[in-house]
């Protein structure tokens, strides 16, 4: 038997969308002239006349947003006729359409979006300037394909109204009517080294739907994107900076 027989099973998958899905750990992006974005550094692969570029801010808004939250997915234009293949540290993929339609994306958690798609940054409700770690997220809004990572398989949950709690680093992405807010649990244990490890928590409420993964996270610097560190680290640095004044 040919060993190109025996890899058959990893054989990639064609088909006529710009965005396709390869395994749940990889997509595939066709471009036909127009550029799209994507996480810096994703590329594993492509094929054709492909340019790749650091995409920057923006914009001078997006770029003091970016500069003062530390949020916002280091993201990379690529532009050209081929076909890129895209992946994250072997992370999850999943791949969602809009149609006219927005949503809220943790920054840490964004692998690419369509040249259709706006995006900026928006703060969660409730937040002041020195918390960081999923505080501050990405808002995407248009029609196109986004396509988002989660640090193992994700679960989905439908929210009817009442309100529902997660970890800031593990909330990938919710929908447009869902309003955030932030709960804290400061008591005196936190500040002797005995809290929860569970200090601040994002609240969502509303209609609509979140999705999260089992993990707060892999652990990359801001620059590489935004909020993928721990939830600890970030709640206690910002317990020390709020006792600060």
């Amino acid at each position: 038997m040919a060993v190109a027989d025996t890899l058959t099973q990893f054989k990639e998958t064609a088909g006529t969308e710009p965005f396709e899905m390869q395994g749940s750990k990889m997509l595939k992006v066709q471009l036909q002239g127009e550029t799209i974005q994507a996480k810096l550094g994703s590329m594993v692969a492509y094929q054709g006349d492909v340019k790749f570029e650091h995409a920057g801010s923006g914009g001078l808004k997006r770029m003091a947003k970016k500069a003062v939250t530390g949020e916002g997915a280091e993201l990379m234009k690529i532009s050209g006729t081929g076909e890129v293949f895209l992946a994250d540290l072997a992370q999850e993929i999943q791949l969602v359409k809009l149609s006219g339609e927005a949503i809220t994306v943790n920054g840490a958690n964004l692998l690419a979006f369509d040249a259709d798609i706006d995006w900026d940054i928006k703060k969660v409700e409730g937040v002041s300037g020195f918390m960081g770690g999923g505080m501050f997220n990405t808002h995407l809004s248009g029609s196109g394909y986004v396509a988002t990572l989660s640090d193992g398989p994700p679960v989905l949950l439908e929210l009817d109204g009442d309100e529902t709690f997660a970890d800031p680093q593990a909330a990938i992405t919710w929908s447009e009517d869902v309003k955030t807010s932030v709960k804290t649990d400061v008591n005196l244990k936190t500040f002797i080294g005995r809290g929860s490890g569970e200090t601040v928590q994002m609240a969502f409420s509303g209609k609509g739907w979140l999705l999260i993964q089992p993990s707060e996270g892999r652990v990359t610097s801001t620059a590489a994107g935004g909020s993928g560190g721990g939830a600890a680290s970030n709640a206690g640095g910002a317990i020390g900076k709020l006792l600060g004044g």
